[in-house]
């Protein structure tokens, strides 16, 4: 713990101090009782006439964003990340979710409610369905479905927070809080900055302007879902020092996350598996974890080694030249590729659910 406020100073301490803060706001609310938060989501707090204090304070933050939040923006990154939506889906599973489970006291919430290991194809569909709603343009209006799906993530970590802080199995002296302010921040930097350094890897190429965009999508995003403006990360450099904190602080992983990622790893060699034959794939996706998040993590994580971690660096110019050459010589090259990422990712999210038996969005409406 030395090694945080050493490296990083005043921010390093509010790390660690963060450990034990969670989300006043919602907290609140579900103290409360939170029957009503869909309705003021759909409706607005006003047109509830018996809303109590706490959900009408966490509306009044919620129903005036700071100056700063530019839905322009944030409809550009979604063009970005949705016209190499291929990439960001494979490296999602692939990278973030392992730089994730680099740290057991992060991923201790799923653990005890079991939706780890037993449910990996599931919950990534979950996240697509969130994801998707994001990365729609407008998604992130006030009636938008990214904001509608990322208040109620919001309210989903308010309820476990509050189920797991009464349960006798949660260390909260060892601990913190369940899923305290920097853990929130990390998550950020598993869409953000983890995703966009593997999917570099791939060859996908963002010009300075449509990382700027990508980044500012993701500001936004963190202050929905309630990540306070000490930890909320504004530039690459704040993704930096928040993915060295994660690291350093970490205790490494423990069984429940290498279970996890056995069970994640066999829903990509699936998917994977409808294009090339099955007894590849483990080893391609084992290949991919390993370049994306590193040796060290991967060891931690007994994510098998195989040559197959270089294969970045065969695919990776490749696709960068193939894109370059399409955008640059067919009229219209980007946005007709953004066009049809938008189509085929709706497809996708449809056989998805049909294939692994999924009517629900989120977790808060599953039977």
């Amino acid at each position: 713990m030395d090694l945080a406020v050493e490296r990083h100073g005043d921010f390093g301490q509010r790390w660690l101090d963060g450990m034990w803060h969670g989300d006043p706001l919602a907290d609140a609310v579900v103290a409360d009782g939170a029957v009503l938060v869909r309705r003021a989501i759909a409706e607005g707090v006003e047109a509830i006439s018996d809303a109590s204090e706490a959900l009408a304070a966490l509306f009044a933050v919620l129903d005036a964003p700071p100056g700063w939040m530019d839905p322009d923006r944030c409809d550009r990154a979604a063009r970005h990340l949705v016209r190499q939506g291929r990439e960001y889906g494979l490296v999602l599973g692939a990278a973030s979710l392992l730089a994730g489970a680099q740290n057991s006291v992060a991923g201790k919430p799923l653990t005890f409610t079991g939706r780890y290991a037993s449910n990996a194809a599931v919950r990534s569909i979950e996240v697509g369905s969130w994801l998707m709603a994001v990365t729609t343009p407008g998604g992130l209006g006030r009636r938008g479905p990214g904001f509608e799906r990322t208040v109620r993530v919001r309210m989903i970590h308010a309820h476990l927070r509050a189920r797991l802080s009464r349960s006798d199995a949660w260390d909260a002296e060892g601990w913190g809080v369940p899923i305290p302010q920097p853990y929130m921040a990390f998550t950020l930097a598993e869409f953000c900055s983890v995703a966009l350094r593997a999917m570099a890897q791939l060859g996908v190429r963002y010009r300075d302007d449509e990382l700027d965009d990508i980044v500012h999508l993701w500001r936004c995003v963190g202050w929905f879902v309630g990540v306070d403006d000490d930890f909320l990360p504004v530039t690459l450099g704040d993704y930096a020092r928040i993915e060295d904190l994660y690291s350093v602080t970490s205790p490494g992983a423990d069984v429940g996350d290498r279970e996890f990622i056995v069970a994640l790893t066999e829903f990509q060699a699936d998917e994977l598996g409808r294009f090339l034959p099955r007894t590849w794939t483990p080893a391609i996706v084992n290949g991919l974890q390993r370049a994306f998040v590193g040796d060290r993590v991967a060891d931690d994580l007994a994510i098998a080694d195989t040559w197959l971690k270089h294969l970045p660096r065969v695919v990776g110019p490749l696709t960068a030249l193939v894109n370059g050459a399409h955008d640059t010589l067919v009229p219209g090259g980007r946005s007709r590729r953004t066009a049809r990422a938008f189509r085929r990712r709706a497809d996708e999210m449809d056989r998805l659910r049909a294939a692994y038996g999924v009517e629900h969005e989120l977790v808060d409406d599953a039977a």
